[in-house]
């Protein structure tokens, strides 16, 4: 495994839709999904997409950090065995279950939609923009799915930061980053700046 450098708003990657992976059990997919979670974890995100790390392909990662393990819903697996595990991905849980925080959740070609039309505005930070936060909004429950890394169909529902963090990720893969998404620049700008006039909490790095 490695840690792999990151790339910025600004560089091509981020800026164009990447491509479907071919073969979700492929040598190069394992690889790349292993440096991707030592990565995050060394960065301390929430979530992290292929493209960030100068991959086009359309694969994320993602986990519930402490503090928010206990955010938003999980719905029914679809194609996985239920709630209780994500099948080649350290068995992830409920994110309304008890036990803080799991493992990271991969996600590969994944497809989302929302459930309704409900849309929230919430704080987001992202690696690709370091040092930097601002109010997105995202809909608040959405519907997912996507290969796991055993090349197995998962499908879920999601609500709250469970489904802010997965539509931020999305994002990534169709050269979507979080300020193209705000209507209001003016809730965008430095963290330390921005900090001080947040409540308690703040803004999560996506």
């Amino acid at each position: 495994m490695a840690i792999l450098k990151i790339a910025r708003m600004g560089h091509p990657v981020l800026q164009a839709p990447a491509e479907a992976v071919a073969d979700a059990g492929a040598p190069e997919i394992a690889r790349l999904i292993a440096d991707m979670i030592e990565t995050l974890a060394d960065a301390a995100g929430a979530g992290l997409a292929a493209p960030q790390v100068h991959v086009p392909k359309r694969v994320v990662i993602f986990h519930m950090p402490k503090g928010r393990a206990g955010e938003g819903g999980e719905g029914g697996d679809g194609g996985n065995g239920g709630e209780g595990g994500d099948g080649g991905n350290g068995g992830e849980g409920g994110d309304g279950g008890a036990g803080g925080p799991r493992p990271p959740t991969v996600l590969i070609n994944p497809v989302v939609e929302p459930v309704d039309d409900e849309v929230a505005v919430d704080w987001e930070g992202c690696l690709s923009l370091p040092d930097m936060i601002g109010a997105v909004p995202r809909y608040v429950r959405i519907r997912y799915r996507a290969l796991n890394p055993d090349g197995e169909a998962i499908e879920r529902t999601a609500e709250g930061f469970h489904a802010r963090v997965v539509q931020h990720e999305c994002d990534h893969l169709d050269g979507i980053l979080y300020p193209m998404r705000m209507p209001d620049l003016t809730l965008f700008g430095f963290t330390e700046e921005m900090r001080r006039h947040l409540p308690p909490g703040g803004a999560e790095t996506l």
